[in-house]
């Protein structure tokens, strides 16, 4: 069976994950290339540390969006993590300094030592892939996510992040009257928003976010795996650890599957394949499980690409 409800009316984003290895960016390729054949405008990004968009669709991708084919409205963008810590100080550094700085003598530069707190990257990777979907300038955008474990720990940021920001909150409530009179012992300088205001719009944003990943109709999340014992159990994992952050998965595709046996190796190798398949249609009897079988070339440039996306929805 065919990838299903994948690029229904209504969804903007596709997210394309699994453990690394497994042929994420391959997928991710052909269903942005065959979203864009069906004359919608397609934005493919790729977060993973070693993006592969350049090689496997054989043309330059790189930090800006660029056209991948000049017949479909196909775009790629590698993203990484220099260029979403830019974009933070871009959006956030500003206002940080002018807080810290209304009560403290610091340089900008500390607005650098800000952005290497952990969780940072990932909750602006979020946001920067938020607004790319709702900028509407792309009918739908897939993101090929780096690695299983990278990518469960960006979905489950902006739930920690909310939590964190509510202890902070409080902390500030507990000490804001001791910093007014510090302010007025020490003459220290106004500034224009408060620490509390910039929190509670870093509250709203994460908010935003997670109502944003939680939305079922725009937002589909699918798993590539491989039918062995170790892509099984992560594959496991990620869906648990996904379902209990409320994201459900409605598609696995399952790659590199040994279609005919016709030596030795491939009869042993399609046997043990074969227990592996059965063990995550019987785990997953309710999502749509693909099979997307072995090829003997590589997949890379836009003919093989178009061929496996043909694959994968039939």
């Amino acid at each position: 069976m065919g990838l299903i409800n994948i690029a229904s009316a209504g969804v903007k984003l596709i997210m394309v994950g699994g453990k690394g290895g497994v042929g994420k960016t391959t997928c991710a390729a052909s269903i942005a290339l065959k979203i864009a054949m069906e004359g919608k405008r397609v934005l493919v990004i790729s977060s993973d540390p070693t993006p592969s968009l350049s090689d496997i669709f054989e043309v330059a991708v790189g930090d800006k969006e660029s056209r991948i084919h000049k017949q479909y409205e196909l775009y790629g963008l590698e993203v990484s993590s220099e260029i979403v810590l830019k974009r933070w100080k871009e959006r956030f550094g500003p206002e940080i300094y002018e807080v810290v700085s209304s009560f403290a003598s610091v340089d900008y530069d500390f607005v650098d030592y800000i952005g290497t707190a952990p969780g940072i990257e990932e909750e602006y990777m979020l946001n920067f892939i938020m607004e790319l979907v709702e900028g509407n300038a792309y009918d739908v955008v897939v993101w090929d996510t780096a690695p299983a474990g990278h990518t469960l720990r960006l979905l489950k940021l902006p739930d920690l992040f909310l939590t964190h920001m509510e202890a902070a909150t409080k902390f500030y409530m507990n000490v804001y009257s001791h910093f007014e009179k510090l302010k007025n012992t020490l003459k220290l300088k106004d500034s224009k928003r408060t620490l509390l205001e910039i929190i509670a719009s870093w509250e709203a944003l994460a908010e935003r976010i997670v109502d944003f990943i939680r939305n079922r109709e725009a937002v589909k999340y699918l798993v590539v795996t491989i039918p062995e014992a170790l892509g099984v159990r992560l594959t496991e994992r990620m869906i648990r650890e996904l379902e209990e952050n409320h994201l459900t998965v409605q598609n696995i595709i399952i790659n590199n599957v040994v279609k005919d046996g016709d030596c030795e190796f491939h009869r042993v190798r399609r046997k043990m394949q074969e227990h592996y398949i059965q063990l995550i249609q019987t785990m997953y009897s309710q999502k749509n499980i693909t099979l997307l079988y072995l090829s003997p070339y590589e997949i890379k440039g836009l003919d093989k690409i178009a061929e496996a996306a043909e694959k994968l929805f039939q």
